[in-house]
């Protein structure tokens, strides 16, 4: 006889029931791809569910642009809120993007909305009638925030996390949220509970995490507008692997309280603080919500929050950018596509006038891997196991030989972890300045040492979680598609700099490089600590020289 289900087992087929009951049925595809096919970007147009009016809407704006439409009364909340939503339905059935489906309210409150215009009042905010999708972490009174376990489901919030009732507050239509990995610890979107995400532009490589979800709904532009966060390059790698645009603010700027993570309350004060975030398709609108959760006077709401205004940060309008070139952390060494891509990179912000300069601070990054490593487990996970464990729910593949149940760290060692990380950042101050005393604005690196690797196979986060160490606001700057001329080249020097370099050369040395044609190439943007208008001018900056170099390339996002 087979063995009976264990506990979790029964909550994620109800859960995955309830997904399935909340998406109309004729909204379903009719079948799904074959098996040969590993690219889902145009099955939207394909399947015959959405219509032309509905295609213009999810393909032709981005979130100013349909904000402004239904400003001026040109497009209908409840028309874009409805494209949107089952353009979610299809991403969904296709890549396994979403947790919880809100399509019914959403809709009801587009109408709400329409009608308040209708009536020639004001819009109630920036994002007035505007869909946006959220990371399963954010607490929407009504629905659970299960973070994919068992343990947590069916346990709808009480309440809103601030930041959701921030976008309320602007107008935001809140429709779906997204998938992440089990305990939010792993860089590839899966969990026992709701599977694994795939990436549409191919199935073959990751999608990301631990805002995996998001970024595939993105990429399938299933969401305008979407929110994640971010500890460890939690936004910024998924937004890597689904070529969009995607920024972890300092962790003071957007609200981050009353969010779910399966940890105890107040738990990462003592470890790295965690960052909520836009991933977007383009820089305007994450410019817009950065606006918007400013308007709101988030201060007002979550005592993290730090007061000032939008406009009272500091621009670099107008002026000469100085941005440094750093190519590589002194931790894993870039693969050769991602070094030329930094070239590149260079060579665009040079053409248009920006002065590039050549930093090399891997003496410093090299200290922020095992320091940032070591403050992620200061509570040594009891707290998600005593979740899993409650339910019988096993670990996912990935985390099986990667965590495991620890003491939690002595308040002294804590304290000596702090300690050094106080002491790195007095040293990072240093490096805003060349050796001539002039001003560095930001600098460009790498997102990872590889372009996106296959599931399951992402090396190290060094390139991503020292600027969560450092509390520096960082940014995914989309540049173009790995190409079959990226399959050239070798990786410099003979021997790996340690197990971590080890294993991306194997990515590199010991694969199918093809696997890699066809999925974004990105850069990284970091700025100092809490200069994020700062950064996103910059990243402006940046992307309009790389689009007047794009017409060089075949391989264009």
């Amino acid at each position: 006889m087979a063995a009976a289900p264990e506990k979790w087992q029964l909550v994620s087929w109800q859960k995955k029931d309830e997904q399935h009951s909340r998406i109309p049925k004729e909204w379903l595809l009719k079948s799904s791809p074959s098996s040969d096919v590993t690219t889902y970007l145009d099955i939207h147009r394909k399947c015959g569910l959405l219509s032309q009016e509905e295609l213009r809407i999810t393909e032709e704006y981005d979130a100013t642009g349909l904000a402004e439409a239904i400003r001026t009364r040109k497009l209908k909340s409840v028309d874009i809120v409805r494209a949107f939503c089952k353009r979610a339905a299809i991403a969904h059935q296709l890549t396994n993007c979403l947790t919880e489906i809100l399509f019914e309210d959403a809709l009801t409150r587009a109408a709400e909305l329409d009608a308040c215009l209708a009536a020639g009042k004001a819009p109630y905010g920036q994002l007035h009638g505007v869909p946006i999708s959220l990371k399963d972490t954010f607490k929407i009174k009504g629905y659970d925030a299960s973070i994919g376990i068992a343990a947590l489901a069916f346990k709808p919030a009480q309440e809103n996390s601030v930041l959701v009732d921030v976008l309320l507050h602007a107008g935001a239509v809140l429709y779906c949220k997204t998938n992440i990995p089990q305990t939010l610890m792993a860089l590839d979107s899966h969990n026992n509970m709701f599977g694994r995400t795939l990436n549409p532009f191919n199935t073959l490589v990751t999608a990301g995490g631990s805002s995996g979800g998001e970024g595939a709904l993105l990429a399938m532009r299933g969401s305008v507008l979407g929110v994640g966060t971010d500890v460890g390059g939690s936004i910024r790698i998924p937004a890597m692997c689904n070529g969009t645009y995607g920024i972890k603010p300092s962790w003071q700027r957007i609200p981050y309280s009353g969010q779910e993570n399966g940890t105890l309350p107040a738990a990462s004060n003592m470890g790295i603080f965690t960052s909520a975030g836009p991933l977007a398709h383009s820089m305007r609108d994450i410019e817009l919500f950065f606006k918007v959760v400013s308007e709101q006077k988030p201060w007002e709401m979550d005592p993290n929050v730090v007061p000032s205004p939008w406009n009272a940060l500091q621009s670099v309008s107008g002026r000469k950018l100085r941005i440094g070139l750093v190519r590589r952390d002194g931790v894993i060494e870039p693969h050769p596509p991602v070094s030329r891509l930094l070239d590149e990179v260079a060579k665009s912000m040079r053409g248009a006038g920006i002065d590039v300069v050549e930093l090399d601070i891997a003496p410093l990054l090299s200290q922020c891997h095992s320091l940032a490593n070591a403050l992620f487990g200061v509570d040594g996970g009891n707290a998600m196991f005593d979740l899993l464990e409650s339910t019988n729910e096993p670990l996912s593949p990935w985390l099986k030989t990667r965590l495991r149940r620890k003491p939690a760290l002595s308040l002294d060692k804590v304290r000596e972890l702090h300690a050094r990380r106080t002491e790195l950042q007095k040293k990072f101050l240093k490096i805003w300045k060349d050796s001539s005393g002039e001003e560095i604005d930001a600098f460009i690196c790498p997102v990872a040492p590889h372009p996106v690797p296959p599931i399951d196979r992402w090396n190290g986060v060094s390139y991503t979680s020292s600027f969560v160490l450092l509390d520096y606001p960082a940014g995914t700057l989309p540049v173009r598609l790995f190409e079959k001329r990226d399959m050239l080249g070798e990786i410099p020097g003979s021997k790996p700099l340690g197990s971590w370099d080890k294993a991306n050369r194997d990515l590199w040395t010991k694969i199918d490089r093809s696997v890699y044609i066809g999925t974004p190439l990105c850069v990284q943007v970091v700025c100092p600590r809490l200069e994020e208008r700062k950064l996103i001018e910059i990243m402006e900056a940046i992307d309009q020289a790389v689009k007047r170099e794009g017409g060089k390339s075949d391989a264009k996002l």
